[in-house]
């Protein structure tokens, strides 16, 4: 099993380009099986979880080539319906292949998701949502098993709370189904927002794209005629290395970025003491003068993301003071609390808040990665800690970030990839 070695204490500097984004090209990738023809879909990441898709779209009867960053689909040529629990138990994002295969063929089998263990996370909005569609549903041996014969029939979808991947899979479903559907307290991530116009693009009309209500009329289970596209930039990532640049408080250059998608980390790190020369698609962040302590509450886009929760835990050990994060959205997502505490960070939890003290000082130590996300904030705080951190089980970090290493090499840290 693969570990990162970090030697702490260097600068860094120079640039470093940005992937797409791995949460974009997830349901983009399943949107494929309402087109009638192959696509070209350019800036994929090649990261575990496109794979993993990749694999059960091959298992669907999917054909597909992966070169560099593009690949190139057709999947008019599916031959099963039924998501097999053996890749869906290591990917949570496999269950979007459910609403596009249901509404598509008028059945599926999809296993009930795996993923990271950061909290509750059920589908039974997918579901509810699949139900006032006309679709019956029963859960059998671990698998939802969907039936929609006549296909699915415009409904209006009132979420009660907001679901990245439930708008997602519904949106995905309404294309191809018969009549008006209204979504009613969508997400308005930058990756919902892409799907809208991908499939808006493809020929189904799609009003309201980017707002929290949507009305999609569907083609009545008329295949898609999708255009080539590109993935937006991935804005976790580019909020992970932003975020390596200020716990070491450098100067450094991003590159294919996507600001606007970047608002709400870029305005914090702004709070914390550090500015930005912004152009286009890139931006130099700028060292501070003293990084100040923050608060930070977690929130559906376009507030502070859930994802980026952990990086800015471990930046705030660098902060002149005491700095609060309030996690909303996940109950188990600060696992990476007690990592961080092996390395010398004073962090206090109580319930959904936690309380760090900075500036503090770190020290390399034999780490465990959780999460995604928490993994990430492992690899930072061993950027400025004293000694070598070995940060082990980043099968988690090779999930959604491509060549980590490499990039932060680039950037000037003392960073290996070894086996254990």
């Amino acid at each position: 099993m693969d570990y990162l070695q970090i030697n702490g204490g260097n600068k860094l500097s120079g640039e470093v380009k940005i992937s797409g984004a791995k949460n974009a090209a997830l349901p983009l990738l399943a949107s494929t099986i309402l087109a009638k023809d192959s696509i070209t879909i350019k800036n994929v990441p090649n990261v575990r979880d496109i794979n993993t898709l990749l694999k059960l779209f091959s298992n669907l009867g999917s054909e597909f080539v992966f070169n560099n960053d593009e690949v190139n689909i057709d999947s008019s040529c599916i031959s099963s319906t039924m998501a097999n629990y053996d890749i869906v138990k290591t990917m949570r994002a496999s269950i979007l292949t459910l609403g596009p295969l249901l509404s598509a063929f008028g059945h599926c089998e999809v296993s009930l998701p795996g993923g990271c263990a950061i909290g509750q996370r059920p589908i039974d909005l997918h579901l509810k949502a699949l139900e006032l569609m006309g679709a019956d549903i029963d859960i059998k041996q671990g698998y939802v098993i969907a039936r929609a014969p006549k296909g699915l029939k415009g409904a209006t979808i009132v979420f009660d709370k907001i679901t990245v991947t439930g708008s997602e899979n519904i949106i995905m479903a309404a294309a191809l189904a018969k009549g008006t559907t209204r979504i009613v307290n969508v997400a308005k991530e930058p990756e919902v927002v892409q799907l809208c116009e991908v499939l808006n693009n493809a020929g189904v009309n799609i009003e309201g794209i980017g707002s929290d209500e949507i009305v999609i009329e569907g083609t009545c289970r008329q295949k898609l005629d999708m255009k080539d596209f590109s993935v937006i930039s991935d804005r976790i990532e580019a909020g992970t290395y932003l975020c390596a640049g200020a716990i070491t408080n450098s100067k450094i250059t991003l590159k294919n970025i996507i600001p606007e998608h970047l608002e709400a980390i870029m305005t914090k790190l702004e709070e914390m003491g550090f500015s930005f020369e912004t152009k286009d698609n890139s931006t130099t962040l700028l060292p501070a003068k003293h990084i100040r302590p923050s608060e930070i509450i977690t929130t559906e886009y376009p507030g502070f993301p859930t994802d980026m929760q952990a990086q800015f835990m471990a930046l705030m050990t660098q902060a002149e003071g005491v700095s609060i994060v309030e996690e909303r959205l996940f109950e188990n997502r600060f696992m990476h609390v007690s990592e961080l505490q092996r390395m010398g960070a004073s962090i206090m939890l109580r319930g959904n808040s936690a309380t760090i003290q900075g500036k503090i000082k770190l020290y390399g130590a034999d780490v465990m990665a959780t999460d995604l996300r928490a993994s990430s904030a492992l690899v930072l705080a061993g950027l400025v800690a004293e000694g070598i951190t070995k940060v082990h089980r980043i099968y988690h970090l090779d999930r959604g970030y491509e060549k980590l290493e490499e990039k932060l090499k680039k950037l000037g840290v003392d960073i290996k990839r070894l086996s254990e």
